[in-house]
């Protein structure tokens, strides 16, 4: 078979223009076997012109295929592409039967078995170009079709999909044909699924999972669903247009890459976010992000979609910033924006900083292709669009972005549209140049960096802001001073706004008093940009950050500390310091977590020479035994959980773990659930205090796919030279682990305590992993390139090595794009690195 195409975008303009889709009409047969499925598709389009076009497949075994009733020869697939030569102007039938393959990666049809109890689940994900995995499609999103599917399962099944499903008997079930969608789009989640089904607004609602984790879902079963109500009734104060499909079904999915995928009436979700061990409310707060967002697309997105994947940042962006404000304004979470702003934008701000940084919205010559859009589905794409939007919301003004993107909503409904498309529908209700704002925010790349220069004048002060950039921004400053009655604290004196840079001829306002003892740029984050401080208020934030009063101000703060130790403007232990002093005094888990979370996987795994990090390691043992003594009292779980994890995983010494392990408790609380003995088990093994008895006798004890993907992580943890080959040849010398259990073991093989015993591993790594992403495809090329990459190594001819790869070999994008990325991270670790001495 010849190699598969990957499509153009100039090949899709050109077959959009000739063919014109209707209806899809698709059988599939779950009950072959486990190795393949049967899939048969009838396809009616018309073609506007007489012309030639293809239709793309990826079967085992294309068996037969028929345009107007007439065979044509299924040896003529050519890789993933069966040729329509010579097409009439006018309508057509084309019918294509097929043996398809299921998949281990967590792309097209996805197969997974329980291991706790033997039943077997299927769903699919077709994002972004996988439909033809499954079905033969016009696999591009604007050609929008009505689905109507029809699905054999094997008995004891429910079937899930777009639209609402019958049981017609035999094990036969329909769905209700959709309205107008992309391929992309359409989705099936077949299996003996546990549901919870109500109504709501005159639909049916639903959340599926495992049979397995019925009873964990049962137990959050009333929050999820009352965010779910929450989020559609506010959605619907907010846009004019109504929720435009039958049902609202959420399934929670093994084995799932993603967060979650806004099909249309089926959202799937990656079923980690159906808890079966304790969590903190931070964590509940993501899961109902993630509700909302996917929900948010259910308009943008799905209801209205990009053209081509140049605007799939539209999508994105716009579900980002929307499900963080519903939360805010719908449910008890009213404080999303503080985890937004000190963890989920750092994502932008790091890609934005890298030699593969794009502008927010590209410039389509620079996507080609599907391969060059995927890897584009970055921070930039969630985190720095979202930014952007919120600071367009900002400047505009909420009512008049609310009206321009329900005239957008109305304008292309059921269709498809583009990035002028959209500020075509806000400039017909703003004043403002919303056309020169995309120039300035979403055609341009890297972060602006915006530094505050006090000056003392008689009687007052005044405040210059240095702008590292182009673009405008509309920022808060906010004023702080030294609380005279209690000392230590910080008290707001101002809070105003100011353009940057500011109006031609105007000069920076004069402020009566003298100065503060704390000026913050960009209080309230409602502007994308680094800050740095003047050199009164660093000392001040260094020695005062807990003192200050809001939480998303600290969070603020703590980002610009974060910059400035990647820029080399921090040292590492000085962050590590600041966060011993302030964090156990931090009342926001989300900052806890933020901070604690940078400190152990950036500061300590990469920024610290080898000799700097038992000392790291220790402060973040003593932080988070502080914490774990201020939580006694039981009146904060969420931030004894946090600290109890971060001990664990900074933990020097095995006995301690080993006393926690062997009384199923940390001493006052919490009990070790499986999470917790996982992690405590996958500690040890890297302290080399346990061995294959012990993992073995946990997996017993815990034999869910979480506990294999535990006892696999344990296993590549183990620091013996046997352990370390074994997990190798299971990461690239078979192809015989899902999607989750390469993670897993990637995730226990490299270990910067066992930098010597994995030194030869380095090398070998790069033209592994290329061979791996050649043969298994983009979800595993980047699993490779994020979980397998060896992030300890951070020396000099670990980036020979590595550019020496990206220079000479032929390598897959969705790895390269990684490579790019984590080479870029090392050489900044590097050089930070260096600074210290």
């Amino acid at each position: 078979m010849s190699p598969m195409s990957v499509l153009t975008r100039d090949e899709a303009q050109t077959r959009a223009e000739l063919i014109d889709v209707h209806r899809y009409s698709i059988e599939l047969d779950l009950t072959a076997g486990d190795q393949n499925f049967d899939s048969r598709t009838a396809i009616r389009f018309t073609a506007r012109a007489d012309g030639d076009s293809f239709i793309e497949l990826k079967p085992a075994t294309l068996r037969s295929v028929t345009l107007d009733g007439l065979p044509l020869d299924p040896e003529a697939l050519d890789g993933n592409r069966f040729p329509l030569k010579g097409l009439t102007a006018g309508e057509h039938e084309l019918c294509l039967d097929a043996a398809m393959t299921y998949s281990r990666t967590g792309e097209g049809m996805h197969r997974f078995t329980d291991p706790t109890d033997g039943e077997t689940y299927t769903y699919t994900q077709l994002f972004m170009d996988d439909a033809q995995r499954v079905f033969a499609a016009f696999d591009q999103p604007d050609l929008k079709a009505v689905f109507e599917l029809a699905v054999t399962a094997p008995k004891g099944w429910k079937v899930l999909a777009n639209g609402i499903t019958t049981h017609q008997g035999g094990g036969r079930w329909t769905a209700a044909p959709t309205p107008l969608i992309s391929s992309y789009l359409v989705a099936v989640a077949a299996g003996p699924w546990h549901s919870v089904r109500t109504e709501h607004a005159g639909l049916p609602f639903g959340i599926h999972c495992r049979r397995s984790l019925a009873p964990y879902l049962d137990a959050d079963a009333d929050e999820i669903l009352d965010i779910t109500r929450a989020c559609y009734d506010r959605y619907h104060e907010r846009f004019e247009e109504p929720y435009p499909f039958d049902s609202y079904d959420q399934a929670f999915v093994p084995e799932f890459n993603a967060g979650a995928m806004e099909n249309p009436g089926l959202v799937t979700f990656r079923d980690e976010y159906v808890f079966r061990s304790a969590v903190t409310d931070t964590e509940r707060q993501s899961r109902a992000v993630t509700i909302a967002h996917e929900m948010a697309h259910m308009w943008f997105g799905d209801l209205v979609t990009m053209r081509w994947w140049d605007d799939i940042w539209l999508n994105e962006s716009f579900a980002e910033y929307m499900g963080y404000q519903i939360l805010t304004e719908a449910t008890r979470f009213t404080d999303t924006w503080n985890s937004f702003g000190i963890a989920r934008k750092a994502w932008g701000y790091d890609a934005d900083q890298r030699p593969s940084t794009h502008p927010v919205a590209p410039d389509p010559d620079a996507v080609p292709d599907c391969a060059s859009a995927l890897v584009n589905f970055d921070g930039i794409s969630y985190a720095k669009g979202a930014s952007a939007l919120r600071q367009l919301v900002t400047w505009i003004g909420e009512k008049d972005f609310l009206a321009g993107i329900n005239r957008h909503f109305t304008r292309h409904r059921f269709g498809n549209a583009t990035l002028a498309d959209f500020l075509d529908s806000l400039a017909a209700v703003t004043d403002r140049d919303v056309h020169a704002w995309a120039d300035a925010w979403l055609r341009t790349t890297g972060v602006d960096t915006l530094t505050a220069e006090i000056t003392e004048t008689d009687g007052g002060w005044q405040l210059a802001v240095t702008q590292d950039g182009s673009r405008p921004h509309r920022i808060a400053v906010g004023a702080y001073d030294r609380d005279p009655v209690e000392s230590g604290r910080l008290v707001l004196r101002e809070h105003f706004e100011i353009d940057i840079p500011l109006p031609p001829g105007s000069e920076p306002a004069i402020h009566p008093g003298r100065r503060p003892a704390l000026v913050v740029l960009n209080d309230g984050d409602l502007s994308y940009a680094k800050i740095r401080f003047d050199s009164a208020s660093e000392e001040a934030a260094l020695r005062g950050l807990s003192a200050i009063p809001d939480p998303l101000t600290r969070a603020v703060v703590w980002n610009a500390l974060r910059d400035m130790v990647r820029d080399g403007q921090l040292e590492p232990v000085a962050y590590l310091e600041t966060a011993r002093a302030h964090l156990p005094e931090e009342a926001d888990l989300a900052v806890v977590q933020g901070v604690l979370s940078f400190a152990a996987t950036h500061i300590t795994d990469r920024l610290l020479t080898p000799e700097q990090r038992p000392a790291g390691l220790a402060l973040i043992t003593d932080l988070t035994r502080d914490l774990i003594r201020r939580t006694e009292d039981g009146r904060n779980p969420g931030l004894r959980l946090t600290a109890v994890r971060h001990f664990i995983a900074a933990a020097a010494h095995p006995n301690g773990l080993h006393d926690w392990l062997d009384g199923g408790s940390v001493p006052g609380g919490p009990e070790l659930d499986p999470e917790l003995r996982w992690r405590i088990l996958a500690r040890l093994a890297v302290l080399g205090a346990i061995g294959e008895p012990e993992i073995a006798a946990e997996l017993d004890r815990d034999p869910s796919a979480t506990g294999q993907e535990g006892a696999a992580r344990c296993r590549a943890a183990l620091p013996t030279p046997e352990a370390k080959e074994a997990a190798w040849s299971r990461l690239f010398e078979t192809d015989g682990l899902s999607n989750y259990l390469f993670n897993a073991t990637a995730q226990g093989f490299w270990q910067p305590e066992q930098a010597e015993l994995v030194r030869d591993y380095v090398p070998r790594y790069y033209p592994a992993a290329v061979a791996l992403a050649t043969r298994r495809g983009p979800a595993m090329a980047q699993s490779a390139g994020h979980h397998a990459f060896p992030v300890h190594a951070v020396d000099a001819e670990h980036l020979r090595v590595g550019e020496e790869c990206l220079r000479d070999a032929e390598i897959p994008p969705a790895l390269r794009r990684k490579l790019v990325d984590q080479l870029d991270d090392s050489r900044r670790a590097h050089r930070v690195r260096s600074q210290q001495g």
